[in-house]
């Protein structure tokens, strides 16, 4: 007969006392007034239920307003879309315009308040004769108050090729002292500097912009096609981005240029350069895209993709180039300020 603990028997209508340990482990049974309906559990918060049907580019844009350096920075950066759009309207005089007889104006600053009062001016300038040199040397005139308007008139230009205008964001109050105004000074000619910057902004911005445009559409789709085809057109690709990137970068650009035709309109020779900056470019980026293509062509979402009857095209536009998205935006623009900065040096060389 088997043999019963009599400690494990207890009298009917007893409980079993409990320690503090297993009190605490059992979590305590809510009253039924306590126990919240199923609707109720799966209730969230307005801001939960904007989150949750926002699309992409909305929670990107949420989360770019948050960032007031990103903020700044765009700011700056529209102010500079703005100067290459409308560089006429931003200049004072015409960029060509010259006078030897003015030559090293220096800087005109800008002062806001006059006696108190908001009422911008710049010091006039006069000049005086080298007794040694003979030259003429300029110097700023604090005495001289050349008082400044917003839209003032200056000289004739159309706006975006359309529309003749004559208005500037800065220029004198009066008329006569218009050409006195010489906000960055001049240069040996006699060329006033900031509408000489304005227009070199142009020039410098859309190369910079047109070479990146073209050296990463040429990277995502050598790249794109190097990493999810693979084969021989995999090889024939990256052989060529090995051959491109074993060339010297700075004799290769001097001789392109150089190799120009004297004979060509300034339009034929900027977009020479711009096509010239993007051909080794796009090196780089395409051997990342393609790393990520070999990477992302074995994942489960593209195969469902596949599975599910997309075309190739579809998957790799719409699955795969969005999941780097922000590396290639990275990327671009880290490349705008070299491509200026190469277009520069060819500028000087």
């Amino acid at each position: 007969m088997d043999r019963v603990e009599p400690n494990l028997i207890q009298p009917e209508g007893s409980q079993t006392p409990r320690n503090a340990e297993d009190e605490s482990a059992v979590p305590p049974i809510p009253a039924l007034e306590q126990i919240h309906s199923g609707e109720e559990l799966l209730s969230v918060t307005p801001d939960e239920e904007r989150i949750s049907i926002a699309s992409n580019w909305t929670l990107v844009w949420w989360r770019f307003r948050k960032n007031k350096l990103a903020v700044v920075s765009t700011v700056i950066l529209l102010f500079l879309a703005l100067v290459v759009l409308f560089p006429e309207f931003f200049a004072t005089f015409d960029p060509e315009q010259t006078d030897a007889r003015l030559a090293f104006i220096p800087i005109q600053s800008i002062h806001w308040l006059d006696e108190g009062r908001l009422r911008p001016w710049v010091p006039g300038v006069a000049g005086k004769r080298d007794p040694v040199t003979l030259k003429m040397l300029w110097v700023t005139d604090e005495s001289q108050k050349i008082y400044l308007r917003f839209f003032a008139p200056g000289f004739s230009y159309k706006l975006l090729g359309l529309i003749e205008t004559d208005r500037h964001l800065v220029g004198a109050v009066d008329p006569e002292q218009a050409e006195l105004v010489y906000l960055l000074g001049t240069d040996r000619l006699g060329r006033d500097q900031w509408s000489r910057l304005t227009f070199a902004t142009r020039i410098s911005m859309t190369i910079g912009m047109i070479s990146v445009i073209l050296s990463v559409v040429l990277g995502l789709v050598l790249g794109g096609i190097s990493g999810y085809f693979g084969g021989w057109p995999d090889m024939i690709i990256q052989r060529l981005i090995e051959l491109l990137q074993s060339l010297p970068t700075i004799p290769i650009w001097l001789a392109l240029t150089a190799a120009l035709p004297r004979t060509w309109s300034p339009e034929k020779v900027f977009f020479a350069i711009t096509i010239i900056l993007a051909l080794r470019g796009w090196t780089t980026l395409a051997r990342e895209v393609r790393g990520r293509f070999l990477s992302l062509r074995e994942e489960d979402f593209v195969l469902a993709a596949e599975l599910s009857g997309a075309s190739q095209a579809r998957i790799i536009l719409k699955h795969m180039i969005p999941t780097f998205t922000s590396h290639i935006i990275a990327t671009s623009t880290l490349a705008i300020p070299v491509m200026i900065v190469t277009e520069t040096s060819l500028s000087f060389l």
